[in-house]
């Protein structure tokens, strides 16, 4: 295995993980959006309920108060989570920049080493050839 294989096996690793990091983040923001439409179900049931009911709304004011607390806290952590993901998705699409550049070196390689034997296969049946016409 030459230094270019080496580098892009290495290079489609460093993907690889950078690709199971970015899933793993963008599930963690699903399932804390998915709290978040958890909670405005909660709030749309509570005014359902207290619509209905009189003596609920006594402590309606109170659980809109704490409903929208608690969705500003999970939307701060949506927030968070947008930025890391984004972090992760351009540090993913550098790894698959630098795993491309890799895959163009060796690739060049390849074809140096080609025309390389190309020109000793070349200078083998020119000297052939000379041999045969002095013999």
């Amino acid at each position: 295995m030459s230094w270019a294989d080496s580098l892009i096996k290495l290079s489609t690793y460093e993907a690889e993980v950078l690709q199971k990091r970015l899933a793993e983040i963008v599930d963690r923001r699903v399932a804390v959006e998915m709290r978040l439409a958890m909670l405005e179900a909660e709030g749309e049931a509570e005014r359902a309920f207290s619509a209905q009911e009189a003596a609920a709304g006594i402590y309606r004011a109170g659980f809109f108060e704490g409903l929208k607390v608690r969705k500003a806290k999970i939307q701060a952590e949506i927030d968070v989570i947008l930025v890391e993901e984004q972090g992760a998705r351009e540090a993913l699409a550098e790894a698959f920049e630098a795993q491309k550049k890799y895959e163009h070196i060796a690739e060049g390689l390849k074809v140096e080493a080609r025309k390389v034997q190309g020109r000793i296969e070349a200078a083998q049946l020119d000297e052939l050839g000379l041999r045969k016409k002095a013999g």
